[in-house]
C-alpha cells in the first residue's frame, strides 16, 4: 500500500526536506535491487507528495531453541542484516536481534521486504548449518509482515517496539546498552568507531561479513567485527520522523514492550540473558553432575538442574527452555514436579 506523506515541513534555509532528499537517494539506492519494476511504487507521485512503503518484519519466537548462541552468532547476524539491506536496495530504519528472534522496521515495497527477510533467512541459516549442523533452522521460522503508516505514528509506535525488546526481556535498562540493533544509532553524541571496508583486503572482508558483495567502501566495521548500523541505517531520516531525542524516549516508554514490562513486574522477567545462563551451563552440570551438558543428563538430573537454573538466574520456563533445548511443554511439565 502507497503512504503519501501529507505534510513536508521545509528546512530553515528554505530548501528541500531531508525526507525530499532521502527520497532522492533512495531513487539512487533503489538501482541496487534485482527487482525494480516492482519497487518503483514508492517514489514520487503525480501530486507531489511521497509514495512511500513502511513494513514491520518480524519473525516467530523459537521456543526451544536459540538464533544467536554466541557473541559470533550475533556478529554474523548483524553483517547479514548490512548485506541484505544492500542487496535488496531497501531503506533500513531500525532493527534488533534477540536470542530467538528478530525484528525489522523498513521502507520499500513489499517486494523488497520480502527479498530481504528471505534473503537474511537463507544466509544465516547457512552458517548456521556450517557450525551447528542445523538444517532448516530458519527457513521454517514463520515470517509476519505488515504494513505501516506514517501519518498515524504508527512508524514511530513501530520503530520504538522494536527498540524496546531488550528492555522488555530485561536485558538492559535503556535501549542504547543494547548492541546487537539500532538502540544506540539515533540522537548520538559521538560518533561510532571504526575501519572502512576499503581499508581490508578481500579475504579479510570475507573472513568478517561471509559474502563477496560488492558492499560500499565507506561502510564501517566496529572492533567487533560487524559493520556499524550508522553506516547503512537511515538515521537521518529517522531523526527527522522523531524530531527531537524527547519524542524519540516519549515513544520509548509508551511502546507496548514498556508497558509489557510494567504489567509482568520485575519478578516475572528473566534476570540474565540466554547467553549468559548458556556459557555457564557445562560449568554447572559437571559441578553438579560431572556430567558435560543437559544433554548427557537423565530426568532427575534434568529437573534439578532446571531448579538450580531457575534458582540462581531467575529463568522463567520459556528460558529455561531456550537454554536446555527442551520444549515449552518439557521445561513446564518439569518445573511442574519440583
Amino acid at each position: 500500500m502507497g503512504v503519501k506523506r501529507s505534510r513536508r515541513p521545509e528546512n530553515q534555509d528554505g530548501g528541500s526536506t531531508f525526507v525530499e532528499k532521502y527520497v532522492l537517494e533512495s531513487k539512487k539506492h533503489i538501482d541496487n535491487f534485482e527487482e525494480t519494476s516492482a519497487a518503483n511504487s514508492w517514489l514520487e507521485n503525480d501530486s507531489g507528495g511521497f509514495d512511500m512503503e513502511f513494513w514491520l518484519i518480524s519473525t516467530e519466537h523459537l521456543e526451544d531453541s536459540l538464533l544467536f548462541k554466541d557473541s559470533e552468532d550475533f556478529c554474523v547476524g548483524m553483517n547479514y542484516v548490512a548485506v541484505q539491506t544492500f542487496k535488496a536496495g531497501i531503506n533500513m530504519l531500525a532493527f534488533i536481534l534477540m536470542s530467538n528472534h528478530v525484528h525489522f522496521v523498513v521502507e520499500g515495497s513489499l517486494a523488497q521486504a520480502k527479498y530481504f527477510v528471505n534473503g537474511y533467512k537463507g544466509e544465516y541459516s547457512r552458517f548456521l548449518w556450517k557450525k551447528y549442523g542445523y538444517r532448516e533452522h530458519l527457513r521454517e521460522n514463520d515470517v509476519d509482515i505488515r504494513p505501516l503508516l506514517i501519518d498515524c505514528e504508527a512508524l514511530e509506535k513501530a520503530i520504538a517496539y522494536v527498540q524496546m525488546n531488550c528492555v522488555a526481556a530485561n536485558i538492559c535498562i535503556h535501549p542504547t546498552e543494547y548492541p546487537w540493533g539500532t538502540g544506540g544509532t539515533f540522537f548520538s553524541q559521538s560518533s561510532p568507531v571504526g575501519r572502512h571496508l576499503k581499508d581490508f583486503s578481500a579475504r579479510e572482508r570475507f573472513r568478517l561479513l561471509h559474502t563477496k558483495a560488492d558492499l560500499p567502501e565507506l561502510w564501517k566495521i566496529n572492533d567487533q567485527g560487524f559493520i556499524i548500523p550508522e553506516s547503512y541505517v537511515s538515521k537521518d531520516f529517522v531523526e527527522d520522523i522523531f524530531h527531537t531525542p524527547k519524542r524519540l524516549n516519549y515513544f520509548l516508554q509508551n511502546s507496548s514492550k514498556a508497558k509489557q514490562r510494567l504489567e509482568m513486574g520485575e519478578k516475572n522477567l528473566p534476570a540474565f540473558s540466554d547467553q549468559t545462563i548458556m556459557t555457564a551451563l557445562p560449568d554447572l552440570c559437571k559441578s553438579l553432575f560431572q556430567k558435560p551438558g543437559p544433554q548427557s543428563l537423565n530426568e532427575d538430573q534434568l529437573v534439578e538442574l532446571l531448579r538450580q537454573i531457575r534458582y540462581r538466574f531467575s529463568a522463567n520456563v520459556n528460558q529455561l527452555a531456550r537454554v536446555t533445548g527442551l520444549t515449552y511443554e518439557e521445561a513446564a511439565r518439569y518445573m511442574d514436579s519440583i
